[in-house]
């Protein structure tokens, strides 16, 4: 019994020992307090200045992103903000709707101008005219208000007359109130435009 406690009390002491000695035993000596706060430091000052490097590398790229977004460049496959502006404004005015939120694209479709990219009869793209990949310009005088179905349809493609195009829009019949309804889901309220005589729905 004796010998079993003494190997028992060996097993138990010999990690500690291990520990704190760095004998034979196989465990490694634990280092002091004061090399773990200084190696914490020396960790923290790099993981500092990394940072502020990804930090300084992000904004430039964030600025240079800007420059090109806001830049007015006609070989961009994209409009700019402000010819997309302009677009919308020589598009075809409704009687008695707001322009601002109002239009009729080239081929006579009504369009919601908060609907952008959407499948639906009241949603619009801004269309290149001459199509981008056959070396039309991102411009105001190539672009052009269309539905957005029609303009999913159209494509890239050059030989489809107007009446072909008119076959490919989605026709969905707009009452007044629909359009009413419309207005105040996306806006909260109706604004009439100056000539239409009607009531303001606010």
């Amino acid at each position: 019994m004796a010998s079993s406690r003494e190997s028992i009390r060996r097993v138990h002491e010999s990690p500690s020992r291990g520990r704190a000695t760095g004998s034979s035993s196989g465990f490694e000596a634990r280092p002091s307090s004061s090399p773990r706060r200084r190696s914490s430091k020396q960790s923290r000052s790099v993981s500092i200045s990394d940072s502020t490097m990804v930090t300084d590398d992000l904004i430039f790229e964030f600025e240079a992103l800007q420059v090109s977004t806001n830049s007015l460049d006609p070989n961009s496959r994209s409009f700019p903000y402000s010819v997309k502006q302009q677009c919308w404004e020589k598009a075809e005015k409704i009687k008695g709707r707001d322009p601002d939120r109002w239009r009729r694209d080239s081929l006579g479709n009504i369009v919601f101008r908060k609907l952008v990219g959407c499948p639906g009869c009241l949603c619009h793209d801004y269309d290149h005219i001459v199509p981008y990949s056959k070396g039309g310009k991102s411009t105001l005088e190539n672009c052009q208000v269309l539905q957005a179905t029609v303009n999913r349809s159209k494509g890239n493609r050059t030989d489809m007359s107007k009446a072909d195009l008119i076959q490919k829009s989605s026709y969905c019949r707009v009452s007044g109130r629909d359009m009413d309804l419309v207005e105040l889901s996306a806006y909260g309220n109706v604004r009439r435009a100056q000539d239409s005589g009607g009531c303001s729905i606010q």
